[in-house]
């Protein structure tokens, strides 16, 4: 699988985790240029506090369209170590 945005690809893997519809990259498959660490967080009830990265590709920014579970509940798991991607981010095989 591959995540592109902007024409690039982001990260890309052979082992996504699928979680209610989004495949979670190995944190060790992204781009690392690509990411920068956001101030944003989320809650999940199931799955617990979320963590996002801004993408820049060619001095483009998509602000919070990465995220990962630093510390996910146990029913989750299977994430930790992962991310996953949205706002125009296309996962492809």
């Amino acid at each position: 699988m591959k995540a592109v945005w902007n024409g690039t690809v982001i990260a890309e893997s052979n082992d996504t985790v699928v979680v209610e519809g989004n495949h979670y990259f190995p944190a060790d498959s992204l781009s690392d240029a690509c990411f920068q660490r956001s101030a944003t967080t989320t809650h999940c009830p199931w799955k617990g506090d979320a963590s996002y990265y801004t993408l820049v590709v060619d001095g483009e920014s998509n602000v919070d369209a990465a995220w990962f579970y630093a510390e996910p509940k146990e029913a989750a798991e299977e994430i930790r170590g992962r991310v996953a991607f949205w706002k125009g981010v296309e996962v492809v095989e």
